[in-house]
């Protein structure tokens, strides 16, 4: 018989290889959109509602809303041409019928 030593790791080296974290899977990045606007759009081209386009210089521009882009508007009105509206110019909108209330 020969002396042999048993060579087992330490349990200090067991315990270092268990706490070794694993990459977490990462969390999907959120949307930057919640396509809520594109709804409202939509929805006041399906009915033709008539809008009022509030611009930064305070500008009123009255008529309904043909089609739009991620950058722009363009609204039908009924005896002027249409307009396409750049979205950063805009100030808000509502609908031409809430207008009572602005007056």
């Amino acid at each position: 018989m020969s002396n042999r030593k048993l060579i087992r790791p330490s349990l200090a080296e067991i315990k270092e290889q268990l706490t070794v974290r694993q990459p977490r899977a990462k969390r999907p990045v959120p949307n930057d959109q919640t396509n809520a606007e594109n709804f409202y759009y939509v929805k006041q081209i399906q009915n033709k509602t008539p809008m009022v386009v509030v611009l930064q210089d305070g500008e009123m521009i009255k008529g309904s809303i043909e089609w739009y882009d991620k950058n722009s508007i363009k609204m039908n009105r009924s005896p002027e041409p249409p307009v396409l509206l750049l979205k950063h110019y805009i100030k808000y909108m509502y609908k031409e019928n809430e207008d009572k209330n602005l007056d």
